[in-house]
Order: structure tokens, then sequence, then C-alpha cells
């Protein structure tokens, strides 16, 4: 734990007492990779030999040598005079800096290093009277810079080890060395101490910049307050996103506008302290980012969250500047610019507690490429966002005249006042340092927030090393501090301006706690109301009945397994039997149409005579090998046609066909993933048995493939049902016929045509060719119909001649079964159903009213993994709007609970300073 942590859980001590708190996020940071795991590095001891064909390894060593070495330099350096020995520490840490600084760029050192390293070693390790003097410049320019260990910091300071009590004698030394210090500057140095360990001083960024904490510790500890109440503030404003409520019950945001160019993004980047705003020469920012600042003492690295694509912890920021890259492109080239925001969530223990929106930058003439109307679309999504209470960060560049910033214009349409205004002035080091100090303290312009000056771009970096972009604000810092410093006649602290990105940050935070917090009170009455309303709601329209997405799913599975049981004693062998013999009763109408009827007419020629008609059966002799080949040859080919898969199909599709209607009774019905993976639960279980009882079921009616015993009643059986079958066919052709009669215009256009046809085929008419265009003045299309109306009417009159036949005194005796094919074959299809319905009962319908239900369970918890039930409810229109009456509900008791609590601390830290009526407003103004 660092010194700055230790005196903020110091400073927050009282606090905490008289305040209950809960933390209710646990982080859980994750180490970085790569070229950038120093910390991993410095646990690696590899030899110390420094080959120059082995340069690229000199990051690790150098990072394990001096990490290691550093405090054993330290004691024996206490010894050397103090000058000496702190010029040596400093070209130490120098060059322990620059080593670190090169693991963060190794690729780029490497391409460097051939031409730097003779050059770079010798100038080192030529002479002591080099090494003193690189040293020198080297702890000048990086002491601000490095965060060197609490030991080191009490000997440089003249502490020596005495501070930590072991020592004493080090402490003498480390005093001489330091050159001792009265008993004011060691009350001085103390509440300098306090002041960087305060919990906001990192997020103001004073662990970064080099601008130091001057703060009093009655001042820190306000300052720490207020972080805590804006963060809670935050958290509020967060939850009330969720509830959706309107304008009244919500808290304020910092909204950022400003032209393009005007370094808005590096304003932004700055604030944060990371590079990861997407960069282009074109219009990159086309939809709203939502950006959410959390200071978390606890993360050990900073991070970035997309809550909205689950993208959890990046701790890699170019991958953050991509995926919003990618997220704006998205938007088209047409439309330009949307109105769907990005929410981004950046944790950093470095980050002020701010909620920060950033909107694409005003434009004066829109592109070749791009809509003519981008300029009014821009400024109206802009003026969506700036509307009241949100507070207005209006950016401007230096080198751009104030009344020229399209910023200022838009910010004085909605805040004519300047009440809730920020003023940026960026690129304050391109115009003269007067020019400056006029912008800032502008009086044509007024703005009650007054303005700050800033130079947000970064410097020009050239040389060896690369600049340590992580640490953004620290670079940002000390640009700045070395151009105002420049120029202290101007920007000095007599000249009552405010500069800096630190200052920035600090007012940022006290504008939006003070505008939190002068809303807080009416937001805290309307959430009452409205969790009035909410409450009375639920009571009238549910009557408090409890929902939770878990008890509708348990109760909507309850209710569909109740009717698959209903189903599963009602769906049995009768039930399959009849489906079996119903898809039979189709095969034996096949071998009776190949077999015994008439066949489709091709064309118009002469039909051939047949010696065998089956208007001659009745007639014909009882040893006839022609009729007794037929028979047996159908019989044979309805044996071996497939029983067993026909039958598991069958059966298989329509269970399958029940379970849908099932599913279209249930609460399932409205649940389109649901009813899929049930519906593959019942295909899983059934193509899981349907082979290996397809093949039971064909060895079961082997015997029945070589011959078919039928018996006498079987024989009667068959006859009464089909009678029916063949009336059902009959109908067939009927109504095949009627739709004829209107395909060709009545039903004498078609006479006229199958007239023509009998003609034709009688011989009657002799036709030569049937050309394409038809003949006897019958087009093509037509004379087609014609020969389908007359093989229909022939296979009516065959079949009603056959139904005659059936109920005849005949086929009343089983010994004529030649004489009565129907009969026969429909009885064979009788006993093929009964024998195959035997197996299809116990290895495939008992097995599936076993498994499926449990396959169901199985299938939709992994549906239901990860989230899937709240969504699965949610499909429901009736059961969302009750799971968000309830939602809303608590989250509004959530919101109400934590405004009270921040009501009562904010009270109870009035009351300490001397009640609310005597103690003034804090002022946000500089």
């Amino acid at each position: 734990m660092s010194a700055q942590l230790r005196a903020a859980g110091a400073a927050f001590a009282p606090l905490a007492r008289r305040v209950t708190l809960r933390t209710i996020r646990q982080y859980h940071p994750l180490p970085t990779g790569g070229l950038q795991r120093t910390e991993a590095a410095r646990g690696i001891r590899p030899s110390l030999r420094f080959p120059a064909n082995a340069y690229h390894n000199a990051v690790i060593v150098r990072n394990a040598s001096f990490a290691r070495l550093l405090p054993k330099l330290v004691l024996k350096f206490a010894r050397i005079p103090a000058m000496f020995g702190g010029l040596m520490i400093g070209g130490i840490a120098w060059i322990q800096y620059q080593a670190i600084q090169v693991s963060n760029s190794a690729h780029e050192l490497f391409g460097n290093v051939k031409t730097t390293v003779s050059t770079t070693a010798t100038g080192i390790w030529g002479n002591a009277k080099d090494i003193a003097e690189q040293t020198k410049r080297g702890w000048a320019n990086t002491k601000e810079q490095i965060e060197m260990p609490e030991w080191l910091d009490r000997i440089m300071r003249g502490e020596g080890e005495a501070g930590d009590g072991k020592n004493g004698s080090g402490g003498g030394g480390g005093g001489g060395g330091g050159g001792g210090g009265g008993p004011e500057q060691a009350k001085q140095a103390r509440v300098g101490a306090a002041a960087a360990a305060s919990a906001s001083a990192a997020a103001y960024g004073y662990d970064q910049a080099a601008d130091h904490d001057d703060r009093t510790p009655e001042e820190i500890s306000k300052d720490d307050h207020m972080m805590y109440i804006t963060k809670m503030m935050i958290e509020i404003r967060n939850l009330l996103q969720k509830v959706g409520q309107s304008s009244a019950v919500t808290l304020p945001s910092i909204v950022v506008i400003g032209s393009q160019s005007s370094g808005k993004s590096s304003v932004l980047e700055a604030i944060v302290g990371h590079e990861f705003l997407p960069k282009g020469n074109n219009m990159i920012t086309r939809r709203p980012i939502e950006l959410t600042l959390v200071n978390d003492p606890d993360a050990r690295v900073d991070y970035g969250e997309f809550p909205d694509l689950g993208l959890n912890k990046i701790t890699d920021f170019s991958l953050i500047q991509k995926n919003l890259a990618e997220l704006n492109m998205s938007v088209s080239d047409t439309d330009c610019v949307s109105d769907d925001p990005i929410r981004l969530i950046i944790h950093s223990p470095r980050v002020p507690d701010l909620s920060l929106i950033d909107l694409p930058g005003y434009i004066q003439v829109a592109g070749e490429n791009q809509p003519r109307e981008l300029k009014r679309k821009i400024s109206e999504l802009c003026d969506k966002y700036i509307r009241g209470p949100n507070i207005i960060l209006a950016i401007s560049a230096a080198d751009v005249d104030l009344a020229n910033s399209t910023a200022l214009q838009a910010s004085r349409r909605v805040d004519p006042r300047g009440e809730r205004t920020i003023g940026v002035i960026t690129k304050m080091d391109l115009v003269d340092a007067e020019k400056g100090v006029a912008i800032l303290t502008d009086k044509q312009y007024p703005l009650r927030l007054g303005y700050v000056g800033v130079i947000s771009k970064l410097p020009s970096q050239s040389g060896l090393f690369k600049r340590d972009t992580g640490n953004l604000l620290a670079i940002i810092s000390r640009n700045e501090k070395a151009y105002f410093n420049s120029h202290s006649a101007q920007f000095g602290p007599e000249a009552n301006v405010n500069i800096g990105t630190v200052t920035l940050r600090k007012k940022l935070m006290q504008v939006l706690e003070q505008q939190m917090s002068s809303k807080l009170q009416s937001t805290t009455e309307s959430i009452k109301r409205e969790l009035e309303e909410t409450t009375y709601q639920f009571k009238v329209q549910y009557n408090e009945e409890p929902m939770t997405a878990e008890a509708y799913l348990a109760e909507s599975l309850d209710d569909f397994k109740h009717l698959f049981h209903k189903f599963a004693s009602s769906f049995g062998r009768p039930q399959m039997q009849e489906l079996l013999k119903s898809a039979l009763d189709q095969r034996v109408l096949d071998q009776l149409a190949a077999r015994y009827w008439n066949k489709p007419i091709e064309d118009l020629y002469t039909a051939p005579n047949e010696p065998d008609s089956i208007a001659d059966l009745p007639k014909a002799d009882p040893k006839s090998p022609y009729w007794h080949l037929q028979l047996d040859t159908a019989s044979s080919a309805l044996t071996r046609l497939g029983v067993g898969r026909l039958a598991t199909t069958v059966v298989a599709a329509a269970v399958q066909a029940n379970v849908d209607k099932l599913i279209d009774k249930s609460a399932f019905a409205k649940h389109p993933s649901v009813r899929q993976v049930i519906s593959e639960a019942a295909a899983t279980v059934l193509d899981d048995r349907a082979y290996t009882t397809s093949d039971g079921i064909e060895f079961s009616l082997k015997p029945y493939k070589y011959e078919v015993d039928i018996q006498q009643q079987e024989w009667n059986q068959g006859r009464d049902h089909v009678s029916g079958v063949l009336k059902g066919e009959l109908d067939q052709c009927q109504t095949a016929m009627k739709n004829l009669e209107n395909a060709v215009g009545g039903k004498k256009k078609l006479k006229e045509v199958m007239s023509f046809v009998d003609k034709a085929r009688k011989g009657e008419i002799i036709i030569e060719g049937e050309s394409r265009n038809g003949a006897g003045g019958f087009s093509a299309a037509l004379l087609a119909r014609g020969r389908e109306a007359v093989f229909l009417r022939d296979r009516a009159d065959i079949i009603n001649m056959r139904m005659v036949a059936v109920k005849s005194r005949q086929c009343k005796a089983m010994e004529n079964k030649y004489y009565c094919p129907e009969i026969f074959l429909d009885a064979v299809a009788t006993k093929l159903t009964q024998t195959a319905v035997l197996f299809l009962n116990v290895e495939m319908l008992n097995d599936f009213y076993a498994r499926f239900p449990r396959e169901v369970e199985s299938k939709l918890g992994e549906q239901m993994h990860a989230g899937g039930i709240e969504k699965f409810a949610r499909e429901d229109p009736r059961i969302r709007r009750h799971l968000d009456l309830i939602k809303r509900k608590e989250l509004l008791e959530l919101v109400l609970s934590k405004t009270e609590t921040l009501n009562r601390l904010d009270s109870h830290e009035k009351g300490i300073d001397g009640g609310f009526k005597k103690r003034p407003r804090r002022s946000v103004l500089f």
C-alpha cells in the first residue's frame, strides 16, 4: 500500500466511524502481458554479461540488476559526501528509468540499437568526469518523474533510516547528506506528506503532474469527502439511467462539445491519462461516447469496460481505441452520425469520478462524400445533450477568436447566462502570452464557471527512448508547467487565471459535485413520487405478486410437462396402428395402380389392345398365370418396401408434430428460442432409437417376405376396410376432375377436348404429329388437360367397378383372392402393421416417454446458462412488463436509500462545520 492510500484511509477514518458504507463492487485487476510485464521481468535473474550481439536482452538485465542492487548502493553512498552520493544515485535512477522506458517500446529500440550501442557504452563508461556530468543531467531531468521508494525518499530528504526506527546511525548519515532541517521544515514536510497521501491527490493528478500539492490537511479532507460524494452520486446517476426516468429525476453529466480540430479529443485523453480515442483525418466520432471514470484505489492497472458489449477489463487502451473506431464506423457514410451512444467505463486509481459525454465535433461545411444535412444533424445531436441539467465543457482553440467559437455559440443558445458552461481554451502555446491571458479573462463572453487554459497536445519526442504514453497526464503537465513558467509574469499566481490540466480536473470534479448536490434534494423528492406511483401500479396490476424469471421458467416447464403426460396417456398402440395402416393403404393403392388399373395417357396415338383387362378379371380362368403373377408380385413388393423405415418415420413425424402442438398450447409458444430447444430435444431422442427400431421391425417381418398366411377373419376385416380405401381414391379422382373443369373454363369445354382425345385414341382421327401449337384446333396445354381428364374418368370407372366386385359374392370367399387382389393386399398390410406396432411401442415410444422430459430439462439448462433465464422470461410481453415493474421498484428503492444516505451525510458534515445556514456553499471559481 502506497503512502497516498494510507493517508487517504486516515483522512476518511472519522467519516467511516459516522457512516456505514457498503462496497458494492469488487475488482480483480489483470496483470499486463508481453513486453509490458516489467514486474515479472524483475523476477528474472539472467547473466550480467553484456555482449554486443545480445543487446536486445539489456532491458531485462538492467531491470533485474538495478532493482536488486539499488538498496545496497544507497547504503554505501550514505558514507560518501552528500553531493557525490546524490549524483551517483540520480545517475543510477536515470539509467533505471530509461531502461523501464525501453521495456515499454522494445520493438522501436531494436531498430536504433546498432547505431547507438557503441557510442552510448563509450560515453557512459569512459571516465568518471563524464559519469558525473551525465548523471547530474539525468537526475535533473527525471527526478520529478520517478516515484522513489519510501526509504529512498527519506534518505534524499535528510531523514536517513531514522524514520523507521531501525538504524540511528543511518539516520545521522542521511541527515548530514541532506543538509539537516529545523522544526519548521519538519512541520512543512509532514503537511506536504499528508497532502501527497490524500485520496484526492491521485484523482486530481498531483501524483503524476509536476504541480505541487499545497493543500492544507483541512482542504484535503474536504476534497476527499467531495470525491466520495461524487462517486456515490455517479452511482445514483447510473442507477437512474437503468430505471429510465424522465429528466425530472436525472443527475447531470459533463457534455464535451467543440469544433473539429479544436483539441477536444486531446483534452479528454489528458483528463483520462491515456490515448484511447480514435484518430483520423475523416470524421471519426459519429456516435456519442458516454464515458464514466471510476476512481478505484484497488486497481493495479487501468482498464476499460464496454458494458453493452460484454467486454470487461480491457487493459490495452489501443484495443479500446480500436473498438471505439469500429463502433463509430458502424454508422454508414449516408447517415454519418447517430444518437445511439457508446458506453465506456474506465477504472483507475489516478482518475477522478466523472461522467463525461463526448459528441461529434461541429463542422462548417459538409465534405464531398458527406450528406448536405450533416452540419444540421450534428447540431441537433449536440443540442439534445447540452440541455439542462448537464454541464457544458465548451472546447475552443486559442488561435481562434472566441466570437467564432462554435462551442460557445451553441452553449449560449441553451445557457445564455453561462451558469453551467466551463470554457476550455486549448493550444495556449500557439498565441502570445498576453493574448492568452486576455482570452482567459474575457469579459465579452463571461462564464460563471470561468475559463481554463491548457496545452493538451503531446510534445514531439525524438531520440532513442520512446515516450511512456501510460503516464500521459505527467507528460502534458510537465509541458504545460514549462510553458507557463516561462511566462510567469502573465500566468503566475498574481495573474489569477486558471491554467493546466490538473486545474481542469479539479474544477470538473467540484463543478459536477456542486451541480449534483444542488439537484440531490429535488431528485430525492422526485424519486419518492416515482416510487409511490410504481408501488401503486404493482399493487393494482399484480396484487403485489412477486415474480422472478426463474419462477416463470419453472412454472412454464411444469405446465408443459403436464400437457406432455396427457399426450403420453392418449397416444399408444392404437394410434400408431392407425397411422401406419393409413401409410400402407397408400402403398396398396400404388400397387393396384401399377399392376391392375389404367395408365396415364402420354400421346394421341391409337391405344393398343390389352389381352388381359381388369374388366375381364371376374370371368378369368382361376388358374390364369397372369393374374397369379400380378398378385404375387404386388404382395412381395408390399412386404419388401421397407416397412421398418416407413413405420419409424411415420410415428416419429407424428410424435414430433404432437410435441409442436403441445408447445403451441403452453407458455413456451411465446419463446421461439425455447420452442426450438424443445423440438430439438424431441428429435434427438427419436433419432437416437430410429435405426435400432427400424432394424428390429424388419427382422420381425422377415417371415412375411416369403409367404403371408391370411385367416378368414382377417380377410373379412380387409373386405370391409378396402371399400373405404377405394371410396377415398374415387373421391380424389372426382376432385381432380373438377379442378380441370375450372382450369379449362367449364365442363363443356373439357368435354369437347376429351371427345377429341377419345376419337384419336380409337383411331377415328388420324394425327400425323402433335405440334407444339396443338391439334384439332386445341392448344397443346388444352390437349394435355384433356388427356389427364380422360385418364381420371377411366380411373374412376375402374374404381367404381372394383368397389362393386369387392362387395360381390365372389370376393366373400378367401379362396378367390386372385379375383379380389384389393382385399388380399389390404389384409397383408394390416398384418404388417400389427407386427410393426408391437416393436415400435416397446423400442421407440416407451423409450421416448421416459427420456424426453429429462432431455428437455438438460437442453433448457444449457440454453439458460449465463443470463439466459432473464432473456427467456422477457420474451413474453406480459412477463416482461411484470419483471420491469418489479425491477423498477427495486431500483427506485435502492436509489432512494442512497440519496437519503447522502442527504444525511451532507447534513452531518455541514453541522460539523458550524451548521448549514452559517457555512456558505463552496465556490468552484478559482
